[in-house]
């Protein structure tokens, strides 16, 4: 798993990380699916907090057993194969027959809980979501898989019954209404703790649009604007400045 400070975008020194209902319903949903050992799907759009709420809610769940995949675009099961050989620090060589192979996995999966965050999971195809799950339903292995991805890997699962029927949990990500901006931002950094509300508001309403991304470049920015000129105070002529810089469209 990626280290604290490697869980905001831009690594962006001074971010928190904020306990939405998102957040909370992560860590909560996490807890039910890895005392039953079941697989669930995280989905939304982009920058939304998917998968900083997984690895952070896992550091604390199962910190010494949780295993970050991210793949290329449309993976093969061989990809798959590799990739966990490579984690689960296996000694032998990978062996050249898919059976063989899947054999090997399986013993060393066996061995042990584990936890497996399956980022970016849009790009799996069917044949890459059925390998986790041929994996997964061996009575054998000891194992959780974690799907991370856009609306698309939800498509994809819910559309194949063999599939959506082992999925124990779903949470869908949605952008933060502006009465969430408003409670979450101000605790998100320490930029934004004196800031007005109706600026937090107007970038949210004009860059952000509940997306903690975009929050998180647009406040790096800022903390750059703020440290080149000396000054401690966010304003609308800083925020303006801003937009100029992420060519944003200020009212």
């Amino acid at each position: 798993m990626s280290l604290p400070n490697d869980d905001h975008y831009l690594k962006l020194k001074g971010a928190c990380i904020v306990g939405t209902e998102a957040f909370e319903e992560t860590q909560d949903t996490l807890a039910d699916v890895l005392e039953v050992q079941a697989m669930m799907c995280v989905f939304g759009d982009a920058g939304l907090g998917k998968t900083l709420s997984v690895v952070s809610s896992l550091r604390n769940l199962a910190p010494e057993n949780s295993f970050r995949v991210q793949y290329r675009s449309r993976p093969t099961t061989l990809d798959i194969r590799n990739e966990l050989h490579a984690l689960l620090g296996i000694g032998a060589p990978p062996p050249r027959h898919p059976i063989h192979f899947d054999a090997l996995l399986k013993r060393a999966l066996s061995e042990t809980f584990r936890v497996f965050v399956c980022d970016e999971a849009q790009w799996l195809t069917r044949e890459a979501f059925e390998y986790w799950r041929f994996l997964w339903d061996d009575v054998r292995t000891e194992m959780a898989v974690v799907f991370v991805g856009g609306g698309n890997c939800y498509d994809v699962l819910n559309n194949e019954p063999m599939l959506s029927s082992r999925v124990y949990a779903w949470q869908e990500y949605r952008m933060l209404t502006s009465s969430q901006v408003l409670k979450a931002i101000p605790d998100f950094h320490p930029v934004w703790k004196e800031a007005d509300k109706d600026d937090i508001h107007w970038v949210d309403d004009n860059a952000a649009h509940g997306n903690f991304r975009r929050w998180a470049k647009i406040t790096r920015h800022v903390c750059q604007g703020l440290e080149r000129n000396g000054e401690t105070e966010v304003t609308r002529k800083l925020l303006q400045w801003v937009f100029s810089r992420i060519a944003g469209r200020a009212k």
